[in-house]
């Protein structure tokens, strides 16, 4: 009983979460259809009733699998390999935490949400970091995004429907969506990637009735190629535009762990150290697409190819839980899963070996390499390249997107941009030409858009230099 003169109870009641808006009535006829597995559907009585004898699942027994244990070697969480290593297992034996399956499990069929310990991770760490709006969110597995993306197309794209996307876009995409009839409708871009206005005037001017457009693919960080990063207030306007025609957006962002600090010229900075003093982990990136969709239209695609290792092939999707549900079941007829090696070695890291404030950790510690290698990139570049080509330092990601300064004599010559990339063969540096992120072909104008894409991921920071003198040479004879 409470006492009149106790001092007044106070009750704090978070609103309860919308739920998502149903967009499934904009699904491809394919998409409606497809359902789940009628033998994955059984699998819940397995799970459910411990009790079961199973004589209905035609799955191999455990004890032929000639497995007792897989393991690796690790660098501590933040570390690279130059330390001493970890060493990380997955065995047919339970482990102490029981916070990972056995081996066994790892390594027999399963459905295609993922094996439990693995998705548990990646919906732990999305709520972590995106912390979605609406309640009814969930996330699935995938071997990549581009794996992913073909199934979120495939949700709302059918042959001859119409997809939006950069002006300038990841060339997989253009190799996917063409074979399949899907056609590709550019918008025009800024530093920071798609122009809200342009998108904008695109679906407002679209007149084919019959076809309306229903979805937008965009690379809102470190956009490859461009290298460009959508600030929030940007992607707050495309979601906005987005709302009003009722569009589903792709949030492709397999860069989104590679954000840094805005570059500053060594002039400017005391040490090495106060350029990387405050990179962002998690807790500082700038928000995502699918923290700011209070509706669910966006579908949102995350993996460990860049921050862990592109050979494991595992990723994960967010939406709507009946978007993601469509996409376990088109897993169930194509991939299954990712391979059990592979998520056994993911989930024991994460669930066991490092956890969320390790995984925190390193991603801080690749954000310093990646960061170091910008600016080191960004240095040499400015340094010789000055005169011959003009270019945005990204604040993320992996590449510089150059214009080149072509001259007078090459400016609107056919074939000029073939001579450029001949000449940078000649002298022994690789950089792509900028037709082959074109989403309008290959015609002889795009051809000669003064564009190449540098990459700094992967070249030996010890050749950098080399690589940008060699540029420079490459260039002098149509720049200046």
């Amino acid at each position: 009983m409470i006492n009149a003169n106790d001092s007044p109870l106070i009750f704090s009641i978070m609103p309860a979460k919308p739920h998502s808006k149903d967009l499934s009535q904009f699904f491809t006829e394919a998409a409606r259809i497809r359902d789940n597995s009628p033998l994955k559907s059984l699998t819940k009585y397995m799970n459910d009733d411990p009790a079961l004898v199973s004589l209905g699942a035609g799955l191999p027994h455990p004890s032929t699998f000639p497995f007792a244990k897989i393991g690796a070697s690790v660098a501590p969480a933040g570390q690279s390999l130059a330390n001493s290593n970890e060493l990380l297992d997955v065995s047919v034996a339970p482990t102490e935490t029981g916070e990972i399956e056995t081996l066994g499990k790892f390594l027999q069929y399963g459905n295609g949400r993922g094996v439990p310990s693995y998705s548990k991770f990646t919906k732990e760490h999305t709520e972590r970091v995106h912390a979605p709006l609406y309640e009814d969110w969930d996330v699935v597995v995938s071997l990549g995004n581009t794996d992913a993306f073909v199934k979120a197309l495939m949700l709302f794209c059918d042959r001859g429907d119409t997809l939006i996307v950069d002006e300038w876009t990841y060339p997989a995409i253009i190799g996917t969506v063409v074979p399949m009839g899907i056609k590709l409708a550019p918008v025009s871009m800024d530093s920071e990637g798609m122009m809200p206005e342009a998108l904008d005037r695109l679906c407002a001017g679209w007149s084919d009735s019959e076809r309306p457009l229903r979805m937008a693919y965009m690379i809102p960080t470190a956009q490859n190629p461009t290298g460009a990063t959508m600030s929030l207030a940007r992607k707050q306007v495309i979601y906005a535009v987005a709302q009003k025609h009722n569009l589903v957006i792709i949030e492709d962002d397999p860069y989104y762990y590679l954000q840094f600090e805005s570059y500053k010229p060594l002039s400017q900075v005391s040490d090495s150290e106060e350029r990387y003093a405050n990179l962002p982990g998690i807790k500082s990136l700038v928000p995502s697409l699918l923290s700011i969709d209070i509706d669910g239209r966006v579908i949102r695609l995350d993996s460990f190819s860049k921050v862990l290792a592109p050979g494991l092939r595992c990723g994960w999707v967010t939406a709507p839980k009946y978007i993601t549900d469509k996409i376990q079941f088109h897993n169930e007829t194509s991939i299954q899963q990712p391979a059990g090696v592979s998520q056994a070695i993911v989930s024991k890291l994460m669930n066991e070996q490092w956890g969320h404030e390790g995984w925190e950790r390193h991603l801080i510690q690749i954000q310093r390499e990646y960061a170091v290698r910008r600016d080191k990139f960004v240095d040499l570049c400015l340094e010789h390249l000055k005169g011959k080509v003009e270019f945005t330092i990204p604040d993320a990601g992996m590449f510089l997107w150059f214009k080149v300064l072509l001259n007078s004599q090459m400016q609107g010559k056919k074939g000029a941009m073939q001579q450029v990339f001949d000449s940078m063969i000649a002298n022994h540096v690789l950089l792509v030409p900028g037709y082959m992120f074109s989403p309008q072909g290959s015609s002889p104008e795009i051809r000669d858009q003064p564009y190449i894409r540098a990459a700094f991921s992967f070249a030996s920071v010890d050749n950098f230099e080399v690589a940008i003198t060699r540029l420079a040479q490459a260039l002098e004879p149509f720049t200046n």
